[in-house]
C-alpha cells in the first residue's frame, strides 16, 4: 500500500487572528493514512494563482508585514484593517490550509483498483490544501499526467485550463457568439486565444500595455485593445461590432472597466440597429467577473441599455453544473494539450519556506502578467 512515507509533514498555513492580525506560518500535520479509493501525493509543484492569494493573504495590509522565527520555519504576520476583519469573519482564529491545485508522485495508495493504478505514477490534483509535502487525495481529485510530463507541467491543469475551457462552454450554453476577456496577457487568457483560435471562435482580449499586446499578438490573436490608450473605447466598440461578442469574463473586478465593457456591448448593438428605442437594444449582454485585481467598487455608468447583468462565476459551481461527463470531457482535453494550449510558464520556483519571506511575498503579490510563481514543497 505504502512507500516510505512518513507520519507528519509540513504544511504551509494562513491564520487570521481575533486581535486583528493575520499569521504565515509552515506546521508541521499528520499525513492520513490512504483510505480503499485515496491515494498520497507527494506534492512537487503547486502554483500561487489570484484565488490563492484570497485566502493566503486575506484582507491584510501586506506593507506591514513583518518576519520572525526561523530559516527552515519563517512567520509573517500583517496587520488586517477593521474593514478586512469584518470581510474575514467566517475565518478567525481558524489556521487555514491553502493551495488549491498541483501535482507530484504518488507514494501510497489505497487497496481499491483504481487507486492501486496509480500508485508511482505522476498525477495532479485538485482539492485545496497542497501547500503541503504530503497530500492524501481521493483518486476522483486526481488525474494522471500524460507519460514523459513532470509535476511542474501538471502543476497548473486544473484552475487555469478549466476556468479557459468554461469560459467557451459557457459561451455555448447562454447562446452567445463570441467572447471579450480582460487581463487578456494573462497564462489563463493566452490559454483561452489558443483554445478560441483552435475552435474558430472570435474572442476581444483587453490588456493594459503594448508589450501585453505584443504577448497575444505573437500567438496569433486577432482582436485585441488597449485600456490605456486614447482611442480604447472607440477601438473596443469596432472589435466588438466586428466580432458580435456579448459575452465577457472580467478578471479586473472593481472600477469602471465592467461598465466600460457593457457601454461598448450597447453601442456595438445599436450601430446595426433598423429602428431607434429609448430603451436601448433588446440583445442581452452579460459580463461575469471571475476576479478582483481591482478591490474597489465595481462602477457601472448610464449607457448599458436595459438588456444586461453583472454576476460573478466561479469554476467550482460551473463543474458541478455540467457533470462527471462533461467534467471528463474537459480534464481529457487538457491532458491530450498539456504541453501546448493548456502549457504554464513560471517565473520562479521556490520552497515552502520561501514562499513566506518577505520579498518574495512583495513579488508574487503584485500578480503581474507573465509573472506566475511555483512552489515545490519537495524543494
Amino acid at each position: 500500500m505504502a512507500t516510505n512515507v512518513p507520519a507528519k509533514g509540513l504544511q504551509l498555513r494562513s491564520h487570521v487572528k481575533s486581535g486583528g492580525e493575520l499569521e504565515l506560518s509552515l506546521v508541521e500535520v499528520d499525513i492520513p493514512a490512504p483510505g480503499p479509493d485515496d491515494v498520497i501525493v507527494r506534492v512537487e509543484a503547486t502554483p500561487i494563482n489570484p484565488s490563492d492569494l484570497g485566502l493566503l493573504l486575506g484582507a491584510a495590509d501586506m506593507s506591514s508585514a513583518k518576519a520572525s522565527g526561523t530559516a527552515d520555519r519563517p512567520v509573517v504576520t500583517a496587520k488586517v484593517p477593521a474593514a478586512g476583519m469584518r470581510a474575514m469573519a467566517p475565518r478567525v482564529d481558524e489556521s487555514m490550509p491553502v493551495g488549491n491545485e498541483g501535482a507530484g508522485t504518488v507514494v501510497a495508495a489505497g487497496s481499491s483498483p483504481a487507486a492501486q493504478a496509480l500508485l508511482g505514477k505522476t498525477v495532479a490534483g485538485l482539492g485545496g490544501e497542497m501547500y503541503s509535502q504530503y497530500r492524501t487525495l481521493n483518486v476522483a481529485q486526481c488525474m494522471e499526467l500524460p507519460e514523459g510530463a513532470t509535476a511542474r507541467d501538471g502543476a497548473s491543469c486544473f484552475v487555469n485550463p478549466l476556468t479557459s475551457l468554461a469560459m467557451t462552454e459557457v459561451m455555448h450554453m447562454e447562446g452567445h457568439k463570441a467572447l471579450l476577456h480582460t487581463a487578456a496577457a494573462s497564462n489563463l487568457g493566452q490559454m483561452l486565444n489558443k483554445i478560441c483560435i483552435a475552435d474558430g471562435i472570435d474572442l476581444v482580449n483587453i490588456v493594459r500595455s503594448d508589450a501585453q499586446e505584443k504577448i497575444l499578438r505573437d500567438i496569433g490573436a486577432k482582436h485585441v485593445v488597449n485600456s490605456t490608450s486614447l482611442g480604447f473605447m472607440n477601438d473596443l466598440i469596432q472589435a466588438l461590432a466586428t466580432t458580435g461578442a456579448t459575452l465577457g469574463f472580467d478578471a479586473i473586478g472593481g472600477g469602471p472597466l465592467a461598465g466600460q465593457i457593457l457601454v461598448a456591448m450597447e453601442a456595438a448593438a445599436n450601430m446595426n440597429a433598423k429602428e431607434y428605442s429609448r430603451y436601448g437594444s433588446a440583445t442581452h449582454k452579460q459580463v461575469y467577473i471571475y476576479g478582483r485585481l481591482d478591490m474597489s467598487p465595481t462602477t457601472l455608468p448610464p449607457g448599458v441599455g436595459m438588456a444586461w447583468g453583472v454576476g460573478g462565476f466561479l469554476l467550482t459551481p460551473f463543474l458541478q453544473k455540467v457533470g462527471a461527463e462533461g467534467r471528463a470531457k474537459l480534464r481529457a482535453r487538457v491532458g491530450k494539450e498539456l504541453k501546448t494550449t493548456f502549457a504554464s510558464h513560471y517565473t520562479s520556483e521556490i520552497s515552502l519556506a520561501e514562499a513566506l519571506q518577505l520579498p518574495v511575498i512583495e513579488a508574487y503579490n503584485r500578480r503581474a502578467t507573465g509573472e506566475k510563481y511555483l512552489i515545490n514543497p519537495s524543494k
